[in-house]
């Protein structure tokens, strides 16, 4: 199976310390996704100042996990979000960023038993 993260980053500002790695990880897991929701919220009602904020929070870690495309992704988002874009204009790329976040997510839940 295809790794869809990148753990590099991680391993560089732990100085490879697995406690701390496990740290971001876990908060990777259990954040990212929930933020995601707030991010397809926003879109939804159109609420650009809401999308915004949620997708500049994702970013950084999106980054720091290695998830280059989604990353690209979230910046379009970002661009839309302050550009008051319609709608119709993002839908298929937040469903991108999900869809690379959530196999991210199944592959770190198992691959480290969070």
């Amino acid at each position: 199976m295809a790794l869809h993260y990148n753990l590099a980053k991680v391993f560089a500002i732990s100085d490879n310390d697995p406690e701390f790695v496990n740290q971001i990880l876990s908060l990777f897991v259990s954040e990212i996704p929930e933020d995601l929701l707030e991010i397809k919220e926003g879109i939804k009602n159109k609420d650009h100042k809401h999308a915004y904020a949620y997708a500049h929070k994702v970013k950084p870690s999106l980054d720091l996990l290695g998830l280059n495309i989604a990353f690209e992704e979230i910046l379009e988002i970002e661009s839309w979000a302050q550009a008051k874009g319609e709608k119709k204009e993002i839908k298929e790329t937040f469903k991108s960023v999900k869809n690379q976040v959530n196999e991210a997510v199944k592959e770190l839940k198992k691959d480290f038993y969070l």
